[in-house]
């Protein structure tokens, strides 16, 4: 006998039906609606689908929507190397519950975690008076979407991160603090040369959920033209407006950015394959 189990192996009709089916499932939930996209946005042509694009309300949408972007993923960022390092590096107290918070905005829909910053920061919400009185505007303006943004985004970088830190273990940063190494330094020359990849995936994924979020950012945008609407919810206004094109057309930027996405995602999936493959040896 081989010493194969018969059980694991896939006739070929069987891995050809599964392939097939992976490729129609994708076909279906994936390419034909990006097709429908691209497509709702260049029905009347080219011109028409630049207007849209060039339209003051779609280009403040835009601005915003990588304002909002530029602001919540380089603290996310900060954020998730701490945490990160606070879990994976030292043992302590409350180490589990700080786990579970970071892990708190996958549990929590985006509509109650915008309602729970309305609570708070609205007119009527428990600092909303203070805020009033010292001129302070959080609610229906940006401060609100970048509050909304970083919250439900701030897992993202800490979760890639935190395996790839446990996994690496302390002996390198030991080591350099045994050569003499303050912490920035081990951070700057040990620490972050090992998470570099896994750091870069990390910031990917949270830069898309940010500028895709519509949820939380629905809540407490107000969704005021030019002012407090990013572009899933220009978007949604110019849909229910019956103004197709230029909804698709916004929305094929979405798209658009989305794909660039999966390409750079892509990438450093096969680089970051790589180093840990390396790193194991």
């Amino acid at each position: 006998m081989s010493g194969t189990n018969p059980t694991t192996v896939e006739s070929p009709w069987a891995r050809r039906a599964l392939i097939g089916l992976g490729f129609v499932f994708l076909a279906l939930f994936l390419f034909l609606p990006l097709v429908m996209v691209f497509a709702g946005g260049l029905a009347k042509g080219w011109h028409v689908f630049v207007d849209a694009l060039v339209d003051p309300d779609a280009l403040a949408a835009i601005r915003l929507t990588l304002l909002v972007a530029a602001i919540a993923v380089p603290v996310n960022a900060v954020f998730g190397i701490a945490a990160s390092w606070a879990i994976a590096k030292f043992d302590y107290r409350g180490k589990s519950l700080l786990i579970s918070l970071i892990d708190l905005p996958f549990s929590v829909s985006p509509v109650v975690s915008g309602l729970i910053f309305v609570l708070l920061f609205g007119a009527q919400g428990w600092l909303g008076p203070w805020l009033t009185a010292h001129g302070v505007r959080i609610i229906f303006a940006v401060p609100g979407i970048v509050l909304a943004t970083v919250f439900v985004t701030f897992p993202f970088v800490a979760r890639e991160l935190i395996p790839l830190m446990a996994e690496q273990g302390r002996d390198d940063e030991e080591a350099a603090r045994s050569l003499g190494a303050n912490g920035w330094q081990t951070f700057w020359h040990v620490t972050l040369p090992n998470i570099r990849w896994g750091l870069l995936y990390g910031v990917l994924l949270c830069n898309a959920r940010a500028m895709g979020e519509f949820g939380a950012v629905s809540v407490v945008s107000g969704h005021i033209r030019g002012l407090t609407n990013t572009m899933p919810l220009h978007v949604e206004i110019l849909y229910n407006e019956y103004d197709f094109v230029g909804a698709f057309a916004v929305a094929s930027l979405l798209a658009s950015l989305a794909l660039v996405t999966l390409g750079v995602k892509t990438v450093l999936e096969w680089r970051f394959g790589i180093h840990r493959a390396g790193a194991a040896h």
